[in-house]
């Protein structure tokens, strides 16, 4: 009852103190001032100016209001006014007051550059990547690069010109990763490349970054030349690359034009309080900076220019001699401003669609500025908004599950297998509406490997995960999400009762699309649009996608080792070796018959039985996957079609023989398979698409894994444990990948 009378009285305060806004709004005079909005604790929280005061005043209590309407007078408890006489003052006295009061619901000017910079760490064998976090740590740091289009080109290209290490943390292996069989890197960690070489590749980069303009193109390209002069052909090829990828970042990101007049253009995108202004600056026909500047205002959509204006520009020698607006509302108060507070007459001129083009001959110029300019504060606004989170999905579903807290962390739950084999669990983490991909999980189960019994699955994922968060008092989520029905949640609400964990649990089906909760048997049902079913829906495919990947990459992993296990002289050892760098026995024959075929040659070009790619110091044997890198010696000269296999294996040349020999037989049987199989069909009336895909299917066993496979299999091969896996999204642009890679 205490609960019921305090609601009321709240409501009827509420109702009181809006009425009190209106009568004071309604007594105001028809004259031109400003009004401070105030808080209960007499705080001024927005500043306006109104032409007459009693309008503009009264219109906040009429009609039906937006949400920034709303959000003002939901927490105002006084209203008053300074009267002017005219607008003008009314501007000058609003630009002061905000100054003085720095009210919250006006503009106050953040900077909200979040372009990303290009960074080396300081550490041996530095890593270069892009980032948006500057530590002072002795990293270099070079941009920012407003445009990351052209950023992310720009680094794809250093890391094909420099064999630079893309692994987060240096260890020491025993074998090389994939990115140096591809020739992306030279292995510092297996000592296979001294920090001397690898420092002149970083200090060659850093030129390249360093200054801008022609002066430094023309610094290396001397030094390109100076290279080719004394026969360093190696880093001339280099230099000239850099130069091209330096060129290529430097048109995408200035832009030039004809006119040498400075000038500015700003644009503004808003949604509800939120508001985010783009300043062009244009300086002797070039585009100098893009400044993004982040505020929170309850100001007219109208007046938001006008207000920006004032708060941006503070001094005289700020002020280019041409500022271009995209609307008319208050440039004349902003005119006057600028000449009585700053002494500064800039040309203010609107650039829209519907400009008069006899007016503004360059109209297509300026507009496409203006355009590129609005763009910016859009995309800007769109990261605010997903910064603040889905907060409506999460309230709405705190409320239809009745649950303690907000789910602010979510974890969702899928189990994947084929007939009981491999089976793998998924864990996906949510925070605040978001995927949160660093902390996502898999776990390789043991109990149920060869059943399926997904009650028993899910069962061990999720002991084994919330008995590891209790082991090392982790933070615990705030909603647990099963991907199936009621026996699902059932089972997990055992282990968490076994645990003593009291974490609300809810099962999403996917028929239906119904909720369930534990001990209840009938669902709740939500509406098709609801926010929350949304978010449940995300999380739920979400955790179903990851299961499904992992399952099917560990198939594709068995599949293919499996094939080279039953060749002869072939151990689990060998054939894991053979699967890395062959992917596949089709693969292998046909590396090891271009590798006869370029030896021949070789040797019928030079006179001489060497192997076909060699430097100074190695001779390597080229495969589809990378390279086999060998010292050089007598027992390598000797030309064979198995070389490349005996290399890789250490072992006999009869022993590769043999085992190229069952692959060639492996491959002309599944060829056989494939043409009866086409035959088939034919015969059936099947279409040549038909075909393929049925033959596809039919050689599924020798499908050529991909570079990001490979090393996700071999990363996974190094694994000293099968409890839980995960992965640690890095500074690098990891999230845009579909799918995110084994960690370390």
């Amino acid at each position: 009852m205490t609960f019921l009378f305090t609601c009321i009285d709240m409501k009827t305060d509420n109702k009181e103190r809006r009425q009190q806004l209106h009568d004071t709004a309604h007594k105001a005079p028809s004259t031109s001032g400003v009004y401070f909005w105030k808080d209960e604790a007499g705080t001024v929280i927005y500043v306006g100016k109104a032409k007459n005061l009693k309008n503009r005043l009264s219109s906040y209590f009429s009609g039906r209001k937006d949400i920034k309407t709303q959000i003002l007078v939901s927490r105002a408890a006084s209203i008053e006014y300074i009267t002017t006489a005219n607008e003008y003052e009314a501007f000058i006295l609003e630009n002061n007051m905000i100054k003085e009061h720095n009210p919250r619901y006006n503009i106050n000017l953040k900077d909200g550059k979040s372009y990303p910079v290009l960074r080396i760490t300081n550490e041996p064998f530095p890593r270069l990547f892009k980032t948006r976090r500057i530590l002072q740590d002795g990293s270099k740091y070079f941009g920012p690069f407003p445009d990351v289009g052209a950023l992310d080109t720009f680094i794809e290209t250093l890391h094909r010109l420099y064999p630079l290490r893309r692994c987060k943390i240096l260890r020491k292996r025993e074998s090389p990763c994939m990115y140096y069989h591809i020739g992306r890197c030279g292995a510092p960690c297996c000592d296979r490349e001294s920090e001397h070489t690898y420092n002149e590749y970083i200090g060659e980069i850093e030129r390249i970054l360093e200054g801008k303009g022609a002066d430094t193109e023309a610094r290396l390209t001397a030094e390109m030349k100076q290279a080719a002069k004394e026969l360093k052909f190696e880093k001339a090829a280099r230099l000239r690359d850099g130069i091209a990828a330096l060129r290529v970042l430097r048109s995408q990101n200035v832009v030039e034009d004809f006119d040498p007049e400075d000038r500015d253009y700003i644009a503004f995108f808003s949604e509800g309080e939120l508001a985010s202004f783009t300043v062009l600056k244009m300086r002797q026909g070039k585009l100098l900076g893009r400044d993004n500047y982040r505020t929170v205002s309850l100001n007219e959509t109208e007046e938001l220019l006008g207000e920006f204006l004032s708060a941006y520009y503070t001094e005289a020698a700020m002020i280019p001699p041409k500022i271009f607006v995209p609307t008319t509302t208050g440039l004349d108060l902003s005119r006057q401003w600028f000449a009585a507070t700053m002494d500064a007459t800039p040309d203010i001129q609107v650039v829209s669609e519907n400009m008069d083009t006899t007016l503004q001959p360059d109209y297509k110029r300026h507009l496409a500025a203006m355009n590129m300019a609005f763009q910016n504060a859009r995309e800007d606004i769109i990261r605010r908004l997903r910064e603040r989170g889905d907060m409506p999905a999460m309230e709405e579903l705190q409320h239809h599950l009745h649950l303690p807290h907000l789910p602010v962390r979510i974890e969702g739950f899928d189990i994947a297998h084929i007939g009981g084999r491999l089976p793998v669990a998924s864990l996906i983490s949510f925070y605040n509406g978001n995927p949160d991909k660093k902390n996502y999980r898999y776990f390789r189960l043991k109990t149920t490997d060869g059943i399926i019994d997904d009650f028993a699955s899910m069962r061990e994922a999720v002991a084994r995960r919330y008995t590891r968060l209790l082991n090392e008092q982790a933070d615990l989520p705030d909603l647990i999400l099963i991907d199936g029905g009621i026996g699902q949640v059932n089972a997990v609400q055992s282990v968490l009762s076994a645990l003593q964990l009291d974490i609300p649990v809810a099962g999403l089906a996917k028929r239906d699309e119904e909720i369930y909760r534990p001990g209840n048997s009938k669902p709740i049902r939500l509406p098709k649009r609801s926010d929350a079913l949304r978010l449940l829906q995300r999380v739920r495919d979400e955790t179903h996608r990851f299961a499904t990947s992992r399952n099917q990459r560990l198939r594709t992993k068995e599949n293919t080792v499996s094939v080279f296990a039953g060749m002869p002289h072939v151990g689990d050892k060998r054939a894991r070796s053979l699967m890395l760098t062959f992917t596949s026995p089709e693969q292998l024959v046909k590396d090891c018959h271009s590798y006869l075929t370029e030896a021949q040659a070789t040797m019928k070009a030079t006179g001489k039985p060497l192997l076909p790619s060699q430097d100074t110091h190695k001779a390597a044997i080229k495969t589809s996957a990378g390279s086999i890198s060998l010292p050089a010696g007598p027992q390598e000269q000797e030309i064979y079609e198995a070389a490349p296999i005996a290399a890789l294996l250490h072992i006999p040349r009869s022993q590769a023989e043999d085992i190229l020999a069952a692959c060639k037989d492996y491959v002309a049987q599944l060829q056989e398979a494939t043409t009866r199989l086409r035959a088939g069909l034919q015969e059936g009336g099947m279409t040549d698409t038909g075909q393929n895909k049925a033959a596809e299917t039919q050689g599924s066993s020798l499908k050529v894994i991909s570079q990001e496979e490979v090393s996700a299999t071999a990363q996974l091969a190094d694994q000293l444990f099968d409890d839980e896996y995960s992965f640690e999204e890095g500074e690098e642009s990891m999230a845009a990948e579909e799918e995110p890679p084994y960690g370390e």
